[in-house]
């Protein structure tokens, strides 16, 4: 596996500092108040773990997957919603957890979703930005890094399922996905 990584953009050292000061952004954005932070599956779920883990004193948690990439390595366009909340979001302050902001497609449409069920407030946090992927007005209130147009793997990011456990972010190399005709 590891193999198939260029070189590492993120180690795992830098990422756990960022979460870190992520964590403690929220707390101070959100003091006296509890916020449900929502992972969008598969890719968020070890940042979600490790941010609920600094949001202090207290936080609660909740899962959505969303879909709109199959096993490619670009968002269809197509978003359809595999997984929803288990409770009512009504009246509470929402931080939507995700692991990249790209298009923007994905979270565009999410956003839509969820507004119409009337949260207090909807705010996102992204462990990674590219924003030079950009199609829909969509921006993060908590950005971890901001990463250039290349594919990456690692915490929790995949390639056709692959890859999520690196404890880094990694640029996978082209010939990993181009052989596979995407």
């Amino acid at each position: 596996m590891r193999k198939d990584i260029d070189h590492v953009l993120i180690s795992e050292e830098e990422l756990q500092k960022r979460v870190a000061e992520l964590g403690a952004q929220i707390s101070a954005d959100y003091a006296g108040r509890c916020p449900l932070l929502v992972s969008v599956l598969r890719g968020s779920y070890i940042f979600m773990a490790d941010l609920s883990r600094q949001v202090q004193p207290f936080c609660q948690v909740d899962f959505m997957a969303v879909s709109s990439y199959g096993s490619g390595t670009v968002s269809s366009g197509q978003v359809n919603i595999v997984k929803d909340l288990s409770d009512s979001i009504e009246g509470k302050d929402i931080i939507v957890v995700e692991d990249i902001l790209d298009s923007g497609n994905t979270l565009h449409y999410l956003f839509q979703v969820l507004q119409a069920r009337h949260p207090a407030s909807l705010k996102l946090c992204t462990l990674l930005d590219k924003p030079s992927r950009r199609t829909k007005p969509i921006t993060a209130d908590y950005v971890g890094f901001e990463v250039p147009d290349k594919f990456v793997v690692g915490y929790g990011l995949d390639y056709d399922e692959l890859y999520r456990n690196l404890p880094y972010i990694g640029v996978l190399k082209p010939c990993v996905y181009e052989k596979s005709g995407e």
